[in-house]
């Protein structure tokens, strides 16, 4: 073997590149993009002569209607060089939903009139998933593009799903000319920031600030005044560790503050909304100092550049400047240690803020080309304002996949219903679902569900349409349950895991015939995870979202059945309400035969008798007054999360992200139940390595008891003398029995009912609580109160 002076062996060839596996955002070429139209939405964009679009049906089943027009707004669709073929009925119904007034306000602003036109459709009720059709732009102009959503069908499983167009540019963009998306409405102030400089700007009492990132993946440091304290001389910034402190965090994690705060406690600015979801707000802006160290004396800097941008507003420099830095891409470590990699931010990812007072601001779009923070190409950053008289909602984004487009934090349709009685939302899977109420506390909300009746929110759950001839085959190998022997009208409770045993999902399985199922979990993971298989293995299946057509209300509590019943009529030929049994479903009607349509499942996440109730977005308002006002005679409360988690866990019901993961098997769950090894007949993904993780388990789920009144709190250390053996998973004070318990997974050696054990807190060593291993669950183990 040859080798090298140093006695290593000696490579032959020249450097591999590194190419590090990256989401397809991030390796399209310049002149690709890729849009996401959401069933029953649409999308408005500019064309160039010569653009080439293919345009995908992702999950199959979903129209597309397009409608071009010239640049001053005339509609031609010789434009794509065809003629129309449909009335644009569809496009218009779709441009009707509130949802889309800034889409309307943008044809309107371009002079594009929809009424009368007709349109090129693509696509049909029976087009297969991946189902693609192609154009090119025989001029310059706009494209509307509409995913029209059928009329909503639960029995036949009608639904809207995305489309996915792939758009090649005939001309690439170039850096810094992005196509920035429309305004969020008419903007006061429209400003560019160069990049490697600082603009300066005032902004007024409760107007809106949007810093927006122009070609993606460029960081941009954010530093605001009291604009009255500016005027009498005080100069006080925007003070990170004030803000820290004020909002109860250490340090900001990856996200953002949701104000900021000068160090007189002056509140200046709140985030209403955020596209990107990654920055860092903890670091100065970088300094001349910071270049000089590194060795680039002289290079460009945000706060030199801060410097003279405030300069022509009295504001005196400073060497390094403190900031808000969007998109910068940094965290602290496990260790204490700062570190920082390339930004998430794509091209047009955005922060909104709102000025909780008169501003003077200034912006930077950061110089950095020495590191990765940039993404090694400084670009520039956007800035528009907005008057304060504008309404946004709070949304943060979130997105099925990398690669997909963000979706902002969307409102359920029962969501005013629930904002009448609570400003307490938290953001749950994208949906801004009720977390307590003031007019009930927690603890009321728990007792009722106990011993009334509660109405919540799940309208988050995603929901799966799954159809076709090979349907029952898929399902039975994606999941662990027997799906074959599941009857019609029928729901089963199952895991889907991945090849090496971890769990991907859980969730439950309705049966609605021969052929058709709907899988209702808690990730969108699941619905790909199908699709992938599906494909993988040839099967003549469809599987698509109604998550947006669905949207669903638990009524739980041992009073749930006499409020359902009396409420909602089932036909003749289905099961009648009163007497439906656990874990069946029915189609049904509010008030009787010519009433909204909804399904009812007697399903629950409480450990009470209790019902689920879905409907179309269309009709929430109605269903959630009806169940409402006929509730209150029976003492029905609204239930938040903070509830939900306490009835969940007294229960022993797992929670993803807290009980599982895909590092956790069922058996370690605690739900070992729903993979019968022994009974299933057929094969399914996942199944050799579950045997085998069977028969030589490592850990176990278990319930513990835990002795005095310190909160105990998920991510808890459990220790046996100075080993660590485990860890908890969900804790809670239970109103019963007015102790601690908690769900654990710990050493199979420590698993036995009894074993004392400690739970460790602060390092883990210095505070220690007592806590005995006990079965699970703490509340009705023979599930006695769901059966009733």
């Amino acid at each position: 073997m040859l080798l090298d002076p140093s006695g290593l062996p000696f490579r032959h060839g020249p450097p591999q590149p590194t190419r590090p596996r990256r989401a397809e955002a991030f390796t399209r070429a310049p002149g690709q993009e890729r849009h996401r139209i959401p069933g029953g939405g649409a999308l408005l964009l500019e064309l160039q002569t010569g653009d080439r679009l293919h345009l995908a049906n992702a999950e199959g089943g979903q129209p597309a209607e397009l409608l071009a027009a010239h640049p001053e707004g005339r509609v031609d669709p010789g434009l794509l060089g065809l003629a129309a073929d449909g009335t644009g009925a569809g496009l218009r119904a779709t441009l009707s939903d509130p949802r889309l007034a800034r889409l309307r306000a943008g044809l309107v602003r371009r002079g594009i009139a929809v009424e009368g036109a007709g349109v090129i459709t693509a696509f049909g009720a029976t087009s297969p998933a991946g189902d693609s059709a192609e154009f090119t732009a025989t001029g310059p102009g706009w494209l509307l593009i509409a995913a029209p959503a059928p009329a909503p069908d639960f029995e036949t499983q009608a639904t809207a799903t995305p489309l996915i167009l792939t758009l090649d540019r005939a001309a690439p963009r170039q850096t810094g000319r992005f196509a920035l998306p429309d305004p969020l409405a008419d903007p006061l102030q429209d400003l560019r920031v160069a990049s490697a400089t600082a603009r300066a700007y005032r902004v007024a009492k409760g107007e809106f600030l949007q810093i927006l990132d122009v070609d993606g993946r460029q960081c941009t440091d954010f530093q605001c005044f009291d604009a009255r304290k500016v005027d009498r001389g005080l100069f006080h910034p925007l003070d990170v560790t004030t803000t820290r402190t004020i909002q109860g965090r250490d340090y900001a994690r990856p996200g953002l503050h949701g104000k900021y705060f000068d160090h007189d406690l002056t509140p200046l600015v709140e985030v209403v909304q955020d596209t990107c979801g990654r920055h860092d707000a903890f670091a100065l802006a970088c300094n001349a100092k910071y270049y000089d160290d590194i060795g680039y004396p002289g290079h460009a800097n945000c706060s030199d550049n801060f410097n003279a941008a405030l300069a022509p507003h009295g504001i005196p420099g400073r060497p390094g400047w403190m900031a808000a830095n969007f998109f910068f891409n940094t965290a602290i470590d496990a260790h204490g240690v700062m570190i920082a990699d390339e930004p998430w931010s794509r091209p047009g990812d955005y922060v909104l803020l709102r000025a909780l007072t008169d501003l003077v601001c200034v912006s930077s779009a950061c110089p950095d080309d020495t590191s990765a923070a940039n993404g090694w190409h400084p670009s520039d950053i956007h800035v528009r304002t907005y008057a304060p008289t504008e309404r946004f909602s709070r949304a943060t984004a979130w997105r099925a996949s990398p690669d997909e487009d963000p979706i902002m934090t969307r409102e359920s349709a029962f969501h005013d219903c629930f904002a009448a009685l609570t400003a307490d939302f938290a953001d749950y899977n994208g949906f801004w679902l009720p977390n307590s109420f003031p007019g009930c506390d927690v603890l009321e909300s728990y007792r009722a569900c106990r011993e009334d009746v509660v109405v919540m929110d799940l309208s988050a759950l995603r929901k799966f349409e799954v159809t076709g001839p090979d349907a029952e085959a898929l399902l039975d190998w994606v999941l662990t349950r027997n799906v074959a022997a599941l009857g019609q009208g029928q729901v089963v409770y199952s895991a889907m895991c991945h090849p090496h045993g971890g769990m991907l999902d859980d969730g439950t399985l309705f049966r609605l015939g021969p052929q058709g199922f709907r899988w209702i979990g808690g990730s969108d993971a699941g619905g790909a995870w199908m699709r992938e298989e599906a494909a993988r293995l040839g099967l003549d299946v469809r599987i698509r979202s109604s998550s947006d057509q669905m949207h669903n209300l638990a009524v739980q509590g041992p009073k749930s059945r006499a409020l359902i019943s009396d409420l909602f009529w089932s036909a003749p030929h289905q099961p009648k309400l009163e007497e439906m049994g656990w874990f069946r479903f029915t189609p049904a009607r509010l008030g009787g035969p010519a009433g909204v349509p909804v399904v009812i499942s007697r399903t629950g996440y409480t450990g009470e008798l209790g019902y689920e109730v879905f409907c179309h977005p269309r009709d929430g308002r109605a269903v959630f007054e009806a169940i409402w006002q006929a509730g209150q005679p029976l003492g029905l409360r609204p239930m938040g999360l903070a509830a939900l988690d306490m009835v969940r866990i007294e229960a022993g019901l797992v929670f993803a992200g807290y009980d599982f993961s895909d590092q956790t098997d069922p058996f370690e769950a605690g739900i070992g139940f729903t993979v019968p090894l022994k009974s299933k007949p057929v094969d399914f993904c996942g199944r050799a390595a579950l045997e085998r993780r069977k028969a030589h388990p490592a850990r176990r789920f278990v319930g513990l008891e835990i002795e005095g009144q310190i909160p105990v709190a998920h991510g808890d250390c459990l220790r046996r003398g100075r080993a660590r053996v485990g860890e908890v998973c969900s804790a809670m004070r239970s109103p019963l029995s007015g102790r601690w318990i908690a769900l654990a997974r710990v050493d199979l050696d420590c698993a036995e009912t009894g074993t004392a054990l400690e739970v460790g807190q602060l390092d883990g060593q210095i505070r220690r609580l007592p806590a005995t291993v006990t079965a699970f669950p703490h509340y009705d183990p023979q599930k006695t109160r769901p059966r009733s």
